[in-house]
């Protein structure tokens, strides 16, 4: 088995790039209770990798494909939403359902260079989440999985057998 864990950034300054000192406090509160991680991608946008950072992770790699959907993504699925309907837009196979599974390949790539046993960490942004998460699990049933992400929340993702084969979600309690 091999463990994707997928999380927004943590909150940043205002209007800013960067992380505001209370986006730092809280990823270094979420840090505490996750990890080891054998391999850390983030989107190219500073409030992510620094949100890694914040956490207590070195960065592997960063890949642009995270850092935004684009114009046509977000018509279809304008962020926030619940997990339930971003599930339900990608089986429309819209321009949504072609950046979710685009997501989904590049999470792939990443779980090939992670041990058996070993776990993942990536970081972008809310919208990004969750059409990634649902791309991976097709079969989840996501009404009971609650609204978007907020702040370093996302879901953990479970590969076996060559294949995800379930997940749950991340909240951070305040």
């Amino acid at each position: 088995m091999k463990i994707l864990e997928v999380r927004r950034h943590s909150i940043r300054s205002a209007g800013g790039d960067h992380l505001s000192q209370s986006g730092i406090e809280l990823a270094q509160k979420v840090g505490q209770g996750i990890g080891p991680f054998n391999f850390v991608a983030t989107s190219a946008l500073t409030r992510a990798f620094e949100t890694a950072v914040a956490m207590g992770f070195a960065v592997t790699e960063q890949n642009e494909l995270m850092n935004t959907y684009g114009g046509a993504v977000e018509r279809e699925a304008p962020w926030p939403m619940p997990y339930f309907h971003y599930s339900e837009i990608i089986k429309q196979e819209g321009a949504a359902s072609q950046y979710a599974f685009r997501l989904m390949d590049y999470y792939l790539g990443i779980l090939e260079r992670v041990p058996q046993g070993g776990s993942a960490l990536v970081i972008n942004h809310g919208g990004v989440v969750e059409l990634g998460v649902v791309a991976c699990l097709p079969e989840v049933d996501f009404s009971t999985w609650g609204e978007s992400v907020d702040y370093c929340e996302g879901a953990r993702l479970f590969w076996d057998a060559g294949r995800f084969v379930s997940g749950e979600v991340l909240r951070v309690k305040a």
